[in-house]
């Protein structure tokens, strides 16, 4: 039997730690962040350029709003939220943070939407916990994580 020398700084086959199956909660919030992220900035994009897609008649409003301003938060948030989602998948830290912050407010929001669609609501709630979890409780398992395959032998 003869013994492999390893290159430095390798770590042998045999000390890889497989990654939980919570990578793929941590994959769909990747990709569910990314996604609403671009949903918002163009909805932030069409407000922006033709206002007189959103108008409503003050009585239907629930809130006044300007929509100059509420296109620009909506635009820079969903690019914000976008990249946070993208930059999930390679297991940035900040990234890590804005998704959590996100699933939390997109939970509070559904939590105050459950009288007008309490089946949807309750759905988005459930959602936001798992995603919120999968995130604080594994995930820096996606850097571990080899997202195309077994590891290298």
């Amino acid at each position: 039997m003869s013994k492999h020398a390893e290159p430095a700084g390798a770590t042998p086959a045999s000390s890889y730690e497989q990654p939980s199956k919570w990578v793929g909660w941590i994959v769909f919030a990747a990709i569910m962040m990314f996604m609403l992220g671009c949903f918002h900035a163009i909805q932030g994009l069409v407000a922006l350029l033709d206002d007189q897609k959103f108008l409503v008649a003050v009585s239907g409003l629930v809130v006044s709003a300007d929509y100059a301003a509420w296109g620009w938060v909506h635009l820079i948030g969903g690019i914000i939220v976008a990249l946070a989602g993208v930059s999930l998948l390679a297991g940035w830290l900040w990234a890590r943070i804005v998704c959590v912050l996100a699933a939390f407010l997109s939970a509070i929001v559904s939590i105050s939407f459950l009288e007008a669609a309490p089946i949807w609501s309750a759905i988005m709630v459930g959602l936001d916990i798992i995603i919120i979890w999968a995130l604080i409780a594994h995930g820096a398992e996606i850097k571990q994580a080899d997202m195309m395959g077994p590891p290298p032998r």
